[in-house]
């Protein structure tokens, strides 16, 4: 998964969090993401394209840390 955005994902289907940690470094939670779009987070070409127009604009989020 290369990607220049994004540097790890984990998805937690019991609670429909999905956690990005950037390669920035910073984690952020994204609430209440269904499966089925996880999935097609997942099966994006580009991670940060689908994060900023699909992702970002449809889910409450909250950053972790730095």
């Amino acid at each position: 998964m290369p990607s220049s955005v994004i540097k790890y994902y984990n998805y937690f289907p019991d609670t429909e969090i999905l956690r990005i940690i950037y390669q920035s470094e910073a984690v952020y939670e994204y609430f209440k993401v269904p499966e089925p779009v996880f999935t097609q987070f997942r099966e994006a070409r580009s991670k940060g394209q689908f994060l900023n127009k699909v992702i970002k604009p449809r889910f409450k989020y909250r950053k972790i840390s730095d």
